[in-house]
């Protein structure tokens, strides 16, 4: 992008513009998970051809993530934004006019093709258009989209479902589509675009087929019982086969899609990691809180979404602060006060029970999205201190795709645990009940409801205890992710301190 940070006209206008692309795409990671029952219906379909509707579209953004950097600069970064986006609207709507389930996989794709370079392009963008001295606030505009989209999306999901139709989750993209589209061909300054550039094939095959493979098996790996399954077996093989050649490629081919130099940067390769770490925790642990709120603690939907709500208040409270705070105090510091505080609130959550308050309960999630938000904006501002600028197109898109598979690792992880320790602890408990336990054996109502002896008394007891043993389960999940935030916090030590430049004059 041509011109200095410090005068690009109409900065304002063009990070709305990157913003709502930004916004759309990580809003339908998750936006039309809870519409699945409604459309399951309308496509006539089972229950596990229905999860395709997903699985097509994180496949697409896992795949066509990676060469962003390469197309931006092959074709110039203004014309690949307005054509993605606008090629993400329209697929929107295509999956909205959807009447079977084969059309509707195909539109999520495509989507997920488009909307896969929303996201580093924004970020790209942004780190261009604002001047050093003022990428703090440039990335806590950023982090706002990219983590209160997978936040949100489940809540505006329902109320457009429950409102109108499943359909309106795909149009709701149409309005904010076509004003992004519009406002960027307007004013998004021309970047050059570089025809003698040879797309590496070789280079994009493998690693498209490895990271096809590993989001397929994480994605379908709890429905198939694993590796007990041939099919999440060859997509392991394949995984682990396309990610090895990729590596070797990247570091032996005279001109990769992935610039070896990125792997030379420390704190790039360190941002990096911690993104796919705190990605990890990020999605999980709203994944896990919808059936917790609604299934143990009996929430209606609404209510659950509004529980939720202080998550996604707390993490643009600490991203605004932290913004502010990095003038005066080191990042390294400022991200492990973070770390420290969204592991302690964690380790709240690991001894929750469903009469919780609301109120506690929303103050806890309030500080987990505080401290999330904390860490998230000084990291990636980090990730890109020491990097050359002619590597940021590449860095961004390559930091999108360790975010999704953390993303995707960490659903998938808490989900296996969370059914595996259910079973565990149901086993567990329902082994202590006997006949012959002195509760059953009183001549009460009570006793002679949870009579084990009858199919009326085993069922309504194999019911409290499986309630009991989800309790556990979840609790057993939330311990565990306070875990995740170790790494994150070693990886501070390996991390160069930023430096922040002299003040530029007045008027940048």
């Amino acid at each position: 992008m041509s011109g200095s940070a410090s005068t690009v006209p109409n900065r304002g206008l063009i990070t709305l513009c990157v913003m709502m692309g930004n916004l759309m795409q990580a809003l339908d990671t998750s936006i039309a998970n809870v519409s699945l029952p409604y459309m399951q219906g309308s496509l006539s379909t089972s229950a596990d051809e229905i999860t395709w509707v997903l699985t097509a579209y994180v496949t697409a953004v896992a795949i066509m993530t990676a060469p962003v950097g390469w197309l931006a600069a092959r074709f110039g970064r203004k014309n690949l934004h307005v054509t993605c986006m606008a090629g993400f609207v329209l697929a929107s709507m295509l999956c909205g006019m959807a009447e079977t389930l084969e059309q509707m996989v195909v539109f999520r794709f495509l989507q997920g093709m488009f909307g896969a370079a929303l996201v580093p392009l924004a970020q790209a963008t942004m780190l261009d258009i604002y001047p050093f001295s003022r990428r703090q606030q440039a990335m806590a505009i950023f982090g706002m989209g990219v983590m209160l989209g997978p936040i949100a999306g489940p809540t505006l999901g329902g109320y457009l479902t429950e409102t109108f139709n499943w359909r309106f989750v795909f149009y709701v993209n149409l309005p904010f589509g076509i004003l992004a589209v519009a406002g960027l061909m307007v004013f998004l300054p021309k970047a050059e675009a570089r025809a003698e550039m040879k797309f590496d094939w070789t280079g994009f095959t493998v690693l498209a087929m490895g990271v096809a493979a590993l989001q397929l098996m994480l994605d379908r790996g709890e429905n198939h019982d694993w590796f007990s399954s041939p099919e999440i077996v060859i997509e392991a093989v394949l995984a682990g086969l396309g990610l090895y050649l990729f590596i070797v490629h990247m570091f032996t081919a005279e001109r990769p899609f992935l610039p070896p130099g990125l792997f030379k940067d420390r704190n790039f390769v360190c941002g990096v990691t911690m993104v796919f770490f705190t990605g990890t925790l990020m999605l999980a642990s709203s994944s896990l809180m919808a059936p917790y709120l609604e299934n143990l603690a009996g929430y209606p939907v609404q209510d659950a979404g509004i529980s939720m709500a202080p998550r996604g208040i707390g993490t643009i409270f600490g991203m605004q602060i932290v913004s502010r705070l990095t003038t005066y105090f080191d990042h390294r510091k400022l991200m492990a006060i973070g770390l420290l505080t969204l592991g302690a609130a964690f380790n709240s959550m690991g001894s929750w029970t469903p009469d919780i308050s609301q109120s506690q309960m929303m103050l806890t999630l309030g500080l987990q999205g505080f401290a999330i938000g904390f860490v998230f904006n000084p990291m990636t501002v980090m990730a890109f201190t020491t990097l050359p600028a002619h590597l940021r197109p590449y860095s961004t898109s390559l930091q999108s795709l360790c975010r999704s598979i953390g993303q995707a690792v960490g659903v998938s992880i808490t989900s296996l645990m969370l059914v595996r320790n259910t079973q565990v602890s149901h086993a567990d408990l329902a082994a202590s009940i006997t006949p012959f336990d002195r509760t059953l054996q009183h001549h009460d109502a009570i006793s002679r409801a949870l009579d084990p002896t009858t199919s009326h008394g085993a069922a309504l007891l194999d019911q409290m205890i499986n309630h009991q043993a989800q309790i556990i389960a979840f609790n057993d999940d939330f311990r565990m992710m306070k875990w995740v935030v170790l790494p994150p916090l070693l990886l501070l030590m390996l991390m160069r301190r930023h430096v922040r430049p002299p003040m530029p004059a007045a008027g940048d």
